[in-house]
C-alpha cells in the first residue's frame, strides 16, 4: 500500500506513491481521470507497484483544490469536468514533469494515464519525451500536430461516445509506431468503479500496459 506525500511543483501538490516489495525496475507516473487521486487511481498505483515498479500518481487537481477524490456519478462528472477546465494543460505536465523527476532515482521512466489522464500522458511523450500509455484519452485528437518524442500506446472502447472513429484514425495516423488497440468496451472500461467496467478488455489491456512497461522502462 502507498501513501500520500508531498510533490515540489510548480506550487507543492500532494501525490501518492508506491513501493515496490524489492528494488524497483524503475519509475511510473499514474495519471489521474477528472475523478482525483481517488481509490481507483491508488488501486492501479498499488498494481504498478506490486508489478515492480515504484509508482505515483500527482493531485492534478491540487493545484485549485486540495485533496479532490470524486466519485462516478452525475455530481462527480460535473465537479471533476470544472476543475479540469481550471488546469491548463501546461500545467498538467508541469506536474508529471515533477512527479517524473521524483521517482527517477528508481531508473527510467514512462507514464500511465486513463481519460484526461490518457491525453496527457500523450502530452508528456511530445513535451517530455516520457513513453506513455494512453487509455481512452478525450483530448488525443487534439495532439496530433506535434510529434510524439517517446514510444506511445493507445488503448481505446470502441462502444466510448466521447471518442469517435476519426478522432481514433488521425491519432493512429500521427503515430504510425505506436500500437493502437481497440476493445469492444464503452469509455472508462478498465476501472471496476464504473458501471462501463469490461473485465476481458481490461485484463487484456492492463498485459499489454504491463508488456509496455517492461520494454520502455525495465
Amino acid at each position: 500500500m502507498g501513501q500520500m506525500i508531498e510533490l515540489s511543483s510548480t506550487t507543492p501538490i500532494g501525490a501518492y506513491l508506491a513501493e515496490p516489495a524489492g528494488t524497483p525496475r524503475g519509475g511510473v507516473v499514474v495519471i489521474q481521470e477528472i475523478f482525483g487521486v481517488n481509490v481507483h487511481i491508488r488501486d492501479v498505483a498499488d498494481r504498478i507497484a506490486a508489478a515492480g515498479y515504484r509508482a505515483i500518481a500527482p493531485a492534478l487537481f491540487d493545484s485549485v483544490q486540495r485533496g479532490v477524490e470524486l466519485g462516478y456519478d452525475a455530481d462527480g462528472m460535473r465537479e471533476g469536468i470544472a476543475l479540469m477546465n481550471q488546469v491548463s494543460l501546461a500545467r498538467a505536465v508541469q506536474d508529471v514533469d515533477a512527479a517524473a523527476r521524483r521517482v527517477a532515482d528508481a531508473g527510467k521512466v514512462a507514464t500511465v494515464g486513463f481519460c484526461w489522464g490518457g491525453s496527457i500522458a500523450y502530452a508528456a511523450a511530445i513535451e517530455l519525451a516520457l513513453p506513455g500509455v494512453s487509455y481512452y484519452g478525450g483530448g488525443n485528437a487534439r495532439l496530433v500536430d506535434r510529434a510524439a518524442r517517446a514510444p506511445l500506446m493507445f488503448h481505446y472502447g470502441l462502444k466510448d461516445a466521447h471518442i469517435s472513429a476519426a478522432d481514433r484514425a488521425r491519432v493512429a495516423a500521427a503515430n504510425p509506431d505506436a500500437p493502437l488497440y481497440e476493445y469492444e468496451a464503452d469509455h472508462g472500461f478498465n476501472c471496476d468503479h464504473r458501471a462501463s467496467y469490461d473485465a476481458p478488455s481490461a485484463s487484456m489491456a492492463w498485459q499489454r500496459t504491463l508488456a509496455f512497461l517492461g520494454e520502455q522502462v525495465g
